[in-house]
């Protein structure tokens, strides 16, 4: 059975791929997995069939035969565990990988995301200026952490892996902060997932409902 993921009807990142059914879309490009997308909108998060299958109302989720799933990295995982392409044969390899994954979610995205709310959400506040400086900051202790652990290598642990997929995801959200310029090794490996034709065929598709529904 074709697995059917769900995304935004209209996403708010105007088609950047920012949102979070772009690394499910990845992975699934990656492992060369047909799926289904069925637009969800931003009413239709918060109904009954949708909070049924995500309890919190959000994108993406992951359907295939009696399975349902939420929360991009656990469907990301499932899909590397399922097909070959994404983690390694070694068990330990495997681990660090799934190990990276985790990482990207609990340790470098937060700061990342904190900034997005500083910047979108606090732009008025009386405390941004004081603030915003601080957010960077934190971002750049865990960018050069990342840096240093990536050093001149490819990838975050031999080959690339779902470690990476999630990791280049969540490094993608600070592409207008100038951030990755200062940390070029990071940069670097950003574009390299980028450049690779699973990224572009999950890019391209999501830029097509963007599209789309800003012609509608």
């Amino acid at each position: 059975m074709i697995p059917t993921i769900t995304a935004f009807e209209r996403s708010p990142d105007g088609g950047r791929g920012l949102a979070r059914d772009m690394q499910v879309r990845w992975a699934l490009e990656e492992v060369g997995q047909a799926y289904d997308v069925r637009l969800v909108s931003f009413g239709g998060m918060k109904r009954p069939a949708h909070v049924a299958i995500s309890p919190f109302g959000n994108i993406p989720t992951y359907e295939e035969d009696n399975l349902a799933l939420f929360e991009s990295g656990a469907i990301v995982l499932h899909i590397a565990e399922r097909h070959a392409g994404l983690l390694p044969d070694d068990a330990n390899a495997r681990a660090r990988a799934i190990s990276w994954m985790f990482a990207a979610y609990s340790t470098v995205e937060p700061p990342i995301l904190e900034r997005a709310t500083t910047v979108i959400l606090e732009r008025e506040a009386t405390w941004h200026d004081q603030r915003l400086p601080l957010v960077d900051d934190r971002i750049r202790k865990r960018l050069t952490e990342l840096s240093r652990h990536l050093g001149d290598c490819d990838w975050l642990d031999g080959e690339f892996s779902a470690g990476d997929l999630v990791m280049v995801g969540v490094l993608r959200r600070l592409q207008r902060s100038g951030l990755l310029n200062e940390f070029p090794n990071v940069a670097a490996y950003v574009a390299r997932g980028e450049a690779r034709p699973a990224f572009k065929r999950a890019f391209d598709a999501q830029l097509t409902v963007a599209m789309a529904a800003s012609n509608g």
